[in-house]
């Protein structure tokens, strides 16, 4: 059974070849639509990539601060310096 982490690496692996896919589009001189449709698709992959990180952000992170369920490598802060940092990467996260 692949974990979330295992699920996560193999999109990231689909986003890698579909970013080769591109380049060898450009490189192959393919129609400029073929080529801005297939970035769509990889905008809108790395979208539900980065949903997907923020949500398991916000679960273990956020959620089970209190609770020792954080992250091994988050560093102990307070509620408001958890919300500033939420802030940030929803900021970051939406441009």
């Amino acid at each position: 059974m692949k974990t979330k982490s295992d699920k996560m690496l193999s999109r990231v692996n689909r986003l890698v070849g579909q970013a080769e896919g591109i380049r060898k589009m450009i490189d192959e001189g393919r129609y400029c639509v073929e080529i801005l449709h297939q970035i769509a698709a990889l905008r809108s992959a790395l979208d539900s990539l980065g949903i997907e990180l923020l949500t398991r952000h916000l679960e273990g992170c956020v959620l089970g601060h209190d609770h020792g369920r954080g992250h091994a490598q988050a560093k102990k802060v307070s509620k408001e310096e958890l919300l500033a940092e939420v802030r940030t990467v929803l900021a970051s996260f939406l441009k």
